[in-house]
Order: C-alpha cells, then sequence, then structure tokens
C-alpha cells in the first residue's frame, strides 16, 4: 500500500498539469484549415473490453490495445511478442511445448499447463473462452486487433481471469471483395505464408472469409544423439467465417470456424548440472538448445473450434447477442527431462479437452447510460495421461478426467451522474462443479501394462460458488482528462491435483481451494486534443488469498529409488501493489514515439509448510518487479513513390524466478531485448519490410526444471536472433 500511497499524490499532480495544459491548448487559435490537414493523426483505438465498442481512453480500466497495423508494423508474430509492450505481461510458450501458453498479468498465471488445472489469464478468441493452454499461443493473422486487459476481469468475463484477460479479435467480414498475401523468409530458413480472401455479394447481404497461415523454421538446436531438430516451427491454420447480413431485418448470422495443427518438434534446453546418473558424468551442456535426448521428438497439438453468433436489435436502445460454440484439442508430448540418452527421467503425455459454451446478452445504450444483461454456460471435459520412465527402472501412469459445468449470471452497468461523473456497478454469481477421475498407479514393465501399485484412485465432485462484484467511479476532470477509480473481484476455479500420489502425501486426494483476489486501482487517462500525445496511469493494490501453486517435490521411496511428486496446493495470502505509465507522442508528421514503465511488488504474507509459515523466504515467480519499454517509429513520405517507416524497440525486465522452486541458478537475472525494423508501404497496395528480433542474441530463461532427486536442473530459454524479411500485397 506505501507504494500507492506514494504514487497517488504524483497521479493527481499529473492530472492537474494535463487539465491546466488541454484550457491553455483551447485558449489557443485554431490552427488552419491545411494545417489540419496536413496534420496526420494517430490512431484511435477501439475496444470492446466492457462488452461495447468504446474509445480506448474512455474505458475506466487499465487496458492495452494493438490495432492490426500496429500489430503488423510491429512485426508481431504471436502473443508471446506482446511480452515487452505490455506493462506486467509475463507469456512465454510453456517448457516443452512450443504452443502451450504460459500467462501473467500482475503477478496472476498458471505456469502448470496440464489439463484440469485452470488458468489465471483467460484467453479469448473471437469473444468464445479458450479453456486450457494446450494451443492458446496464437499466431496472430488476419486480425482486426489484440487487447490485453489488466486486473481482475471477473464481473464480464468469469472465473479464471483472476489476473486479466487477453482478447484476439479476427478481422471482421466486409462488405466487399477483397484479398490479400504476406510471404516471409528469413534466418533458421523461417518460412511463412500467409493469405485472406473475402468475398460478399452486391448488396453485402452473404459475406465469406477465408484466412490462412503456414509458419515453418528450423530449429534453434539439435537432439545431437539422433540428429532430430528441436525448437524448430511447424504450424498450420485456417479460418473460415460466413455471414448473413439480411436488409430487410435487423438481424446478422456469422458462423466461424477454426483449425490449426502445430507438428514443431520438442522444444530445446540447456542441461545446467552433472547427472549421477550418467554413466559419463558429462558435464553441463553449453548450448540454450541442444539436447542429446534418446526419445523420439513426438510433440503435436491439434486445434478445432467453431461458433455461431447471432446480433438482433430490438430497438434504438436494446440488442440482443448469442454466442454458441464449440472446441476440441488434442496433444501429445514427449519431455526428457535428463535431455541424455539414457532413460533417467523420461516422460511421455497426451491430453485431450472439449467445451462447449453459450453465452446470451441484453446490451442497453441510451439516455440512461448503457450496460449488459448475460447468462454463460460451459461444459468442458479435459483428461489424459502422464507416463514417466525413471531410470529404466521405475514406471507410473497417472490417467485423469477433470469434468466441468458451470453456470454465471451476470451484469454490469454504467450510469452518468450529471455531465461530468459516471458510475460502473457488476456483478456476476457463479456456479460450478467439477468431477475428477484419477487413477495412478506403477507399472512393471515399459510398456505400462502390469500393474503393481496404486499411488491414487479416486471419483470425486466439487461444488463452488462465487460472486464477483465491481464498483467503479469515473470523472471528466476536463475534456482530455479522465480520472477513475475501480474495485473488484476475480477468481481461479479449484479442483483436484491430476498427479495425485496418496501414498507420499496422504491429503494430496483432496480438492484444493479457489483463488480470490480483491482489487483496488486508480487511473488517469489523458488524450490531447489533436491525438498526438495519450498518457494513461494506473495504481493498483490488490489483496490474494488461496494462491495455487504447483511444486515439483522430490522424494526417495522405500526401495531407495528416487522419484518426485507434482504436488497442487493452495499457499496462503498475498498482496501485489504496482504502478503502470504507458504513453504515446507524436511531436511530428514524421516521429512517434510510444512506451510504458511498470512497477511491481508482490509478497507472501501467509505460506504454510509443514505447519510453519515460511512467507518470508518465498517469492513470486513469473513476476519481474521492474519493465520498461520503449519504440521509437520514423516516418518518410514520398520514398520511391511509397512510405517509408523505420523502428526500434527496446524492452527491460528486472530479475524474475520462473519457478516456484525459486531456484536461484534457474533464476533469470535482468535483462534488455532489442528490436528493430524497416517497412516500406507502396502506394499501390505492396509492402516490403524487414525486421530483427532480439538484436543483441541475448540468452534469457523464461522456464527451468529443479528434481534434485534425479539430479535434474534444465533451463528452458527465449528465442535468439531472428531476422525475417517479408512482402504482402493487398488486392
Amino acid at each position: 500500500m506505501k507504494l500507492a500511497t506514494q504514487l497517488i499524490p504524483i497521479t493527481l499532480a499529473v492530472a492537474g498539469a494535463f487539465s491546466l495544459a488541454s484550457e491553455a491548448h483551447a485558449q489557443q487559435a485554431a490552427p488552419s484549415s491545411d494545417d489540419a490537414q496536413a496534420q496526420e493523426r494517430m490512431d484511435t483505438v477501439t475496444v470492446s473490453a466492457r462488452r461495447r465498442e468504446e474509445r480506448l481512453q474512455d474505458v475506466p480500466l487499465a487496458v492495452t490495445a494493438f490495432s492490426a497495423k500496429a500489430l503488423e508494423r510491429a512485426n508481431i508474430q504471436n502473443l508471446a511478442d506482446l511480452q515487452e509492450r505490455v506493462p506486467n505481461l509475463t507469456v512465454y510458450a510453456s517448457r516443452g511445448t512450443n504452443t502451450t501458453l504460459t500467462a501473467f498479468i500482475r503477478g496472476v498465471g498458471q505456469a502448470d499447463p496440464v489439463w484440469g488445472v485452470d488458468p489465471g489469464v483467460g484467453i479469448y478468441f473471437d469473444d468464445v473462452y479458450m479453456a486450457r493452454p494446450q494451443g492458446a499461443l496464437l499466431d496472430v493473422f488476419d486480425v482486426q486487433r489484440i487487447e490485453v486487459l489488466r486486473g481482475p476481469q471477473g464481473t464480464l468475463y468469469g472465473k479464471n481471469t483472476i489476473g486479466g484477460a487477453i482478447k484476439y479479435i479476427s478481422r471482421p467480414l466486409a462488405r466487399e471483395n477483397t484479398a490479400s498475401a504476406e510471404v516471409g523468409l528469413g534466418n533458421y530458413h523461417q518460412r511463412n505464408f500467409k493469405a485472406a480472401f473475402n468475398v460478399a455479394n452486391e448488396n453485402g447481404t452473404w459475406r465469406a472469409r477465408l484466412a490462412a497461415a503456414k509458419l515453418d523454421r528450423d530449429g534453434f538446436g539439435r537432439n545431437t544423439f539422433n540428429g532430430e531438430q528441436v525448437s524448430d516451427q511447424d504450424s498450420t491454420a485456417a479460418r473460415i467465417s460466413v455471414g448473413y447480413f439480411p436488409q430487410e431485418i435487423p438481424l446478422t448470422v456469422v458462423l466461424s470456424l477454426d483449425a490449426t495443427d502445430d507438428k514443431s518438434g520438442v522444444r530445446g534446453f540447456q542441461r545446467m548440472g552433472v547427472s549421477a546418473f550418467d554413466p559419463l558424468r558429462r558435464p553441463a551442456s553449453t548450448s540454450a538448445y541442444d539436447i542429446q535426448s534418446g526419445m523420439p521428438g513426438n510433440n503435436f497439438t491439434h486445434n478445432r473450434g467453431g461458433s455461431l453468433v447471432a446480433n438482433y436489435t430490438l430497438s434504438n436502445d436494446w440488442s440482443l447477442k448469442a454466442i454458441a460454440a464449440k472446441r476440441r484439442s488434442t496433444s501429445e508430448q514427449t519431455i526428457d527431462f535428463d535431455g541424455l540418452p539414457q532413460p533417467i527421467a523420461d516422460v511421455f503425455g497426451d491430453s485431450h479437452d472439449d467445451q462447449k459454451s453459450l453465452e446470451l446478452q441484453a446490451s442497453y445504450s441510451g439516455d440512461y447510460g448503457a450496460g449488459v444483461i448475460g447468462l454463460y454456460r460451459f461444459e468442458g471435459t479435459a483428461g489424459g495421461g502422464i507416463y514417466n520412465n525413471f531410470l529404466g527402472r521405475q514406471f507410473t501412469a497417472a490417467v485423469s478426467t477433470v469434468e466441468t459445468d458451470s453456470t454465471a449470471l451476470y451484469t454490469d452497468w454504467t450510469w452518468p451522474l450529471g455531465q461530468l461523473w459516471s458510475l460502473n456497478a457488476g456483478v456476476r454469481h457463479t456456479r460450478e462443479e467439477k468431477r475428477a477421475i484419477v487413477l495412478n498407479r506403477a507399472f512393471a514393465d515399459v510398456g505400462f501394462t502390469r500393474p503393481i501399485q496404486t499411488a491414487a484412485d479416486f471419483d470425486k465432485s466439487l461444488s463452488v460458488s462465487n460472486t464477483s462484484p465491481k464498483l467503479s467511479l469515473r470523472y471528466q476532470a476536463s475534456s482530455t482528462t479522465n480520472l477513475y477509480g475501480n474495485v473488484s473481484r476475480g477468481f481461479k476455479s479449484g479442483g483436484y491435483n491430476v498427479r495425485a500420489n496418496n501414498l507420499v502425501v496422504p491429503d494430496s486426494a483432496r480438492p484444493y481451494r479457489d483463488e480470490t483476489l480483491d482489487a483496488l486501482e486508480v487511473g488517469l487517462k489523458y488524450a490531447k486534443p489533436d491525438d498526438t500525445l495519450d498518457v494513461n496511469v494506473a495504481l493498483f493494490y490488490n489483496r490474494y488469498k488461496d494462491i495455487q501453486l504447483s511444486v515439483f517435490t522430490s522424494y526417495v521411496q522405500p526401495g531407495g529409488l528416487p522419484g518426485f511428486y507434482g504436488d497442487f496446493t493452495n499457499a496462503g495470502k498475498a498482496t501485489v501493489k504496482g504502478a503502470e505509465f504507458e504513453f504515446s507522442w507524436r511531436p511530428n508528421r514524421q516521429w512517434d514515439v510510444n512506451g510504458f514503465v511498470a512497477l511491481l511488488s508482490a509478497g507472501y504474507g501467509e505460506f504454510l509448510s509443514g505447519g510453519q509459515n515460511i512467507a518470508s523466504t518465498q517469492r513470486f515467480s513469473n513476476t519481474p518487479s521492474r519493465q520498461v519499454g520503449l519504440n521509437l517509429t520514423r516516418t518518410d513520405r514520398n520514398v520511391l513513390g511509397g512510405t517509408l517507416r523505420s523502428l526500434v524497440g527496446f524492452g527491460y525486465r528486472s530479475k524474475v524466478y520462473p519457478t516456484t522452486d525459486l531456484s536461484e541458478v534457474l533464476a533469470q537475472g535482468g535483462y534488455s531485448l532489442w528490436t528493430a525494423g524497416v517497412v516500406w508501404e507502396g502506394m499501390k497496395n505492396w509492402t516490403f519490410s524487414l525486421h530483427g528480433s532480439n538484436l543483441g542474441n541475448k540468452r534469457y530463461r523464461t522456464d527451468g526444471y529443479n528434481i534434485p532427486a534425479l539430479y535434474i536442473l534444465d533451463g528452458f530459454y527465449g528465442p535468439p536472433r531472428q531476422v525475417i524479411a517479408k512482402a504482402g500485397y493487398k488486392f
């Protein structure tokens, strides 16, 4: 709270300065029409963070949004590329896989991607919730915008958005016939192809759109034992939408289907220690990606989804919306924890997920304000198996299914209180049933056909109920400056540990509780009248309870064989507080400057382990205390008949503990990343660009494994320096 208290006077001072500046600006003579025409304004970003279209600067919420042009010019290839452009956001590919997402916002997330464990940051694809992280590291193509909502979004977006939400919004159906294509070539034999086609009949009643992407890249490293590539890319994605827009009735209906197939190889990593079970006692590796695994590189994820969205306008004030969706995913991975030819800790996993959802909304926008009333239904089944081969002598398998049935009622309304004030209030009530069917056994053979011991065998159900309120007050200090304050609550669903081992931890078959987070946020949003400067400031203070943590615990079995157990437990209580400053500035028609500074302090107040409170020795994972981002763009017109844009980007993150065991060896110290690019936009629909990321070729860890009983210490790293040249044409 001290940090927030210290920064509130600064926020008020900034608000006053902006208010006075805007009044002085209003008293100045208006620019001539020629000057006004010459002044090229910044894009006005519209967001749907509150389930309705609004100007970003009018939303009393910490939101960062990227338009299609901004994403294209910044060379944003997937959601992980947003990490250096959004305050207090951590997002990367999970350890061992290429398309499974790990996301944290303001210290809240979920690092364990096992099925049945809910994320702390919600991913929404065209307003459809993606319940599982497998395949959620979405590639960016044919997109309209991406929004990152920071802080709990429990009222409008429900459970598992306790840290925030990331909204991926694809390009809508157009009234005219259009097409686009892009080819990209880069180092590591990167070969990208993206295309989109939009067709419509003469009056736009019927419309259809097809978009596809094929992304291939050689590996950052190799498996030197069998010659296979690791950390490569082999991804294919496609989306098709068909819409009916009748002119005689106020109705729109859009059917969308999407599919993604990722066949990339396993992720490479660095062995950071010497294994006592390695007969050759090979030293720690020096490469960030090369491994010497004796396992095949099987690794794939298949995602399929479909949605039907209908909008009906009842009157000038009221409209109805229905979103029915179904999604399915399957994946397989091999994870060689030791990275050596010997079967020291070889793990094979498969998972599948089926989800169905239905959302009904009634929206109002009129003289008495704006709001929405909604009903949300979700049914999902997630399951799979984890098959462990330890030292070629111990074989265990954890096979389980988790069924989820969830119903929520919600409402969110904004009322004007005079000309300068507005009040926003909302509440969501959720009831959820979870059923876990778990069978974890030890086997006598590597084929997992002869069980010899049962570690867990149960079929249990859990019922939870949660009410998440929100209250927000907005004050228009001037025509350019808005101040707001809000209090809100979010929760992350509890459940059962699918890796339960009653022989090691007798209580492991008991459910872990829901997480809850109560948040206070105050902020300022300023937009200069000529759209040349936007400034957003947010201060927040969160009380975080029943924090869910996944911890790998080593142990020695009665026969002397080492083992490890994936425990899942509630840690206790914590406070998370911080400040975020974002700006976008165009001093003239040639230069654009945007960036942010983020500060965060997260500390446990209670962390019970073995009956003792060890909060003073614990730290949050995936939570840097300081982040800085800065991006400069220079625009030169009439260059070879087009517009030339030169871009430079810088990002800094302070020390991070990527794993809950807080290993100092795996901890990543503060580091900086540089990006640069040149984009030429021709007058005849051509675009050529050259981009480079991680120009300093910085080695930085994003994740790791630390299992002392098996002498496993691995570090997973972010991508090395990459360069790509692209050519695009729009018809």
